[in-house]
């Protein structure tokens, strides 16, 4: 019996390979939405903190402090950008359901009074890793999907990011609805729900071979998600309003539960119908052709020693000097850039710098919503969180689906409508100074998509800029961004301007009336002022980079995956 050729078992190996990891990567994206779901778990930080201020008594300064953990567990993800290169995704989403059930798990028994006496600092660090469950669910779909469809990265993050964006809403919903405005029950939801959808989902988020060319069909498929979305976004703003402005019985808000629920199915239709029409192809069949006298092993084994001995010539000629390796090259923007590449480039810091400054000042309105809402007399937020989260989330959809069209098109730079929005949000922060009438619902509005349009933006101009090889660690280090608006713009700024009211007014731990913000109103308004400016210098910078990479309206993909 003649032995198969080892080389034919190879290339039927090889062959099967791309077989398995060629299968369409829309069951990925369609778990996806249901993890950004639970990554979104930081933005309900608006539900539960008025209870942390009055079941444990702490002062605004301090809720504005644990409001910076907030923000620095859901975006401190270095670590999990590191991991995301050197393990497969689900080792990630375990390490995210780890935090999340141990995080929340003691915020509570802290708000439950299961436990007494917890103290600051403990709960400080339990924010800490409980929001920082968002950082490596986050990162491992967000990484993933951007790399298995590398030639729609806007509108991936767009949708991505959208429903991170509709996550405040989505829980603002169950808390209403389904919990009875409980902290404690929500919390509980938190610790036990998140390692939940991480564990049961964690198989479907894998990466899969990208297509090469761009196809119509899928932008169609990319068209039903974001339909989809903003379906559920506006179903979630609509039965928002009816349960703040009518007392619904409780089934009715049950009703609306298990509406949200179905809207949330929706992006798995893409791939059940791919798969159904997988089933009506005939399967294709892998032929091996050996032939004896050309691929039999022992000229292999010649050719494997005859190898050897080239490269241990060479290694010998470079000891003696006689032979240099040639050195890398060092990557032009739109190439794969290593981090420590990255750093020390002009783009990098700018990109960076508008960044912090746009989402530092949205992020300081979300943590003190409650209270900003509060001082202007409203009774229940939980309206105003559920328009910021629709409108966060159409910025975020919004901004990568246009910035996407106009690279195409006009080759114009994504950090474009960073400086457009950044300028929005001046007139917003204005809005929120002047506590107008009726001007509270419209400031939110603005803000929110201006805010969600930052994120959108930022992530696909990182992968266009430095490449998607160190993506992971990329993205994480910008993000950080978020956590250092918050500890300057939040804790140091806001939560200062507001204790000093609260004292000057000589009531209760309360501050009602415009002069509880409007110091950090106006600050903010400046910083947002400075952002535009700055994105302005760096989309002016890349002009040049976007013309290369998007001539003729498209773009193709090297073998290593650097964008041409």
């Amino acid at each position: 019996m003649k032995s198969f050729p080892l080389s034919a078992w190879a290339a039927m190996a090889g062959a099967l390979a791309v077989k398995e990891g060629s299968r369409p990567p829309w069951v990925g994206l369609g778990a996806a939405v249901w993890v950004q779901l639970a990554a979104g778990s930081a933005f309900a930080f608006p539900l539960y903190s008025p209870s942390l201020k009055s079941v444990l008594g702490f002062s605004q300064q301090q809720l504005t402090i644990l409001g910076v953990a907030n923000d620095i567990g859901e975006n401190v993800g270095i670590l999990p950008g590191i991991a995301s290169n050197r393990f497969p995704p689900w080792t990630v989403l375990l390490v995210g359901a780890l935090c999340g059930f141990l995080g929340f798990g003691v915020l509570y028994l802290a708000v439950s009074q299961t436990l007494h006496n917890i103290p600051y600092w403990l709960l400080w660090v339990a924010l800490v890793v409980a929001t920082n469950s968002s950082a490596w669910l986050g990162t491992a779909v967000l990484v993933t999907n951007m790399r298995n469809f590398p030639l729609s990265r806007g509108a991936v993050a767009g949708i991505l990011k959208g429903y991170v964006g509709l996550s405040a809403a989505v829980y603002a919903q169950v808390y209403s609805g389904l919990l009875q405005s409980s902290s404690a029950k929500l919390l509980l939801l938190f610790s036990l729900g998140i390692p939940t959808i991480s564990i049961s989902l964690m198989y479907l988020v894998r990466p899969c071979v990208p297509s090469k060319q761009e196809d119509s069909s899928e932008r169609g498929h990319f068209l039903f998600v974001q339909i989809a979305s903003v379906l559920l976004g506006l179903y979630l703003l609509s039965t928002a309003a009816i349960d703040d402005l009518t007392a619904v019985p409780r089934w009715v808000s049950a009703a609306f539960v298990g509406g949200m629920v179905a809207l949330l199915l929706a992006p798995l239709a893409v791939p059940l119908k791919l798969t159904l029409e997988k089933k009506n192809k005939k399967e294709e069949v892998i032929e091996v052709v050996a032939e004896e006298n050309s691929l039999s092993e022992e000229p292999l084994l010649v050719a494997e020693e005859e190898e050897e001995a080239t490269e241990v010539s060479l290694l010998l000629a470079e000891g003696e000097g006689a032979v240099r390796r040639k050195r890398r090259r060092r990557p032009h923007r739109g190439e794969d850039f290593r981090f420590r590449e990255a750093l020390v480039k002009a783009d990098f810091w700018l990109l960076f710098v508008a960044y912090f400054l746009g989402v530092g000042s949205g992020v300081t309105v979300l943590n003190n919503l409650a209270q900003i809402g509060a001082s202007a007399g409203e009774d229940d937020t939980t309206i105003l969180l559920s328009l910021f989260s629709f409108c966060n989330f159409l910025g975020r959809l919004l901004g990568g689906t246009i910035s996407e069209h106009f690279a195409r098109t006009r080759m114009l730079p994504r950090t474009a409508w960073m400086a457009v929005t950044q300028a929005v949000m001046v007139v917003a922060h204005v809005l929120f100074a002047l506590s107008l009438r009726g001007g509270l619902y419209v400031a939110t509005g603005l803000l929110g998509v201006c805010y969600g349009v930052q994120f959108s933006v930022m992530i696909p101009t990182a992968s266009e800029l430095f490449g998607l090889k160190n993506f992971g660690i990329i993205y994480n280090f910008m993000i950080l961004g978020n956590p250092l608006g918050a500890l300057l713009f939040s804790g140091f700024l806001a939560g200062y301007v507001y204790d000093r009211e609260v004292a000057a007014q000589l009531g209760d731990d309360t501050c009602v009336g415009a002069r509880c913000f409007r110091l950090t109103f106006e600050v903010l308004a400046c910083v947002c002022l400075l952002g535009s400016a700055v994105s302005a210098v760096l989309t002016a910078r890349t002009r040049s980079v976007y013309q290369a990479l998007y001539a003729g309206g498209s773009f193709r993909l090297a073998p290593g995956g650097t964008l041409h």
